[in-house]
């Protein structure tokens, strides 16, 4: 009998760029939990942010099926990636599989969680205030990754999620940097947008910015950007963008420029 062909692929440097893109980048997701008293999985769509680190967080409403469901089992899958033109299936995605946790209000880390969620989808804001509505924070236990036809990935944790030592620091900075940067560098984000990110002109705003790179979104258009090295400081998170400014400036030009 042959033996059974392994169909995942060895885990590489591009297989976690992907994996932290789909979710940086997505703005909903497919939900799966299950439903309480019955057992059967249900699926829901959310919205969806990241935390520093990249875990997965979610707005719910108390009036949502899922939530319920959270809160007497927190076992859960979370589907993102968007299908595109043609077969959906050729289209890369990624099925996380997490535990959720309820953020308390009037908290350090809902206030963290609640400036970051808003934005990335500005929308929200409509609704988050409300008091039937709360966040949770959804930690993974595992990733599969489909990248494409015959490109399969099975990701733990650890391989994806940006587990930087620097992480409060720089969660603490990001709020004022992030402000900073719209109010007053809009042609430095429109340099990363278009060189970095190979994005048409527009309004771009950055959004969030982590150890391993920062989000930018021009409407409905979101686009990640890597850093070269991970951040280790919040004085890092200055200079690199800066760096990063210049970077785009240069190549920018060259292209330009006449042979």
């Amino acid at each position: 009998m042959a033996e059974k062909k392994d169909v995942l692929r060895e885990i590489d440097e591009g297989a976690v760029r992907l994996a932290r893109t789909l979710l940086r980048t997505a703005r909903y997701a497919a939900l799966a939990t299950l439903e309480p008293g019955s057992g059967h999985p249900i699926a829901t769509r959310v919205g969806l942010a990241t935390d520093h680190d990249g875990a997965p967080v979610i707005l719910a409403s108390a009036l949502a099926a899922h939530t319920p469901a959270l809160l007497a089992d927190p076992r859960c899958s979370l589907l993102v990636g968007e299908p595109g033109k043609g077969d959906p299936l050729a289209h890369p995605r990624m099925t996380v599989t997490a535990k959720a946790r309820q953020i308390a209000r009037n908290t350090p880390e809902h206030e963290r969680i609640e400036w970051r969620y808003l934005s990335h989808l500005p929308k929200a804001q409509l609704y988050a205030g409300l008091g039937d509505f709360s966040f949770f924070r959804l930690k993974p236990d595992n990733a599969r990754l489909n990248a494409g036809f015959g490109r399969a990935y099975q990701l733990p944790p650890a391989e994806w999620l940006s587990l930087n030592p620097a992480n409060d620091a720089l969660a603490a900075a990001e709020k004022s940097a992030v402000e900073h940067m719209n109010e007053d560098h809009a042609a430095a984000i429109a340099l990363y947008a278009r060189y970095f990110a190979k994005a048409d002109d527009g309004n771009w705003r950055i959004t969030g910015i982590d150890a391993d790179g920062f989000d930018i979104a021009d409407g409905d258009a979101v686009e990640r950007v890597f850093f070269a090295s991970p951040l280790t400081s919040a004085e890092d998170m200055h200079k690199t963008l800066v760096r990063m400014a210049g970077e785009a400036r240069a190549g920018l030009q060259a292209f330009q420029s006449p042979a």
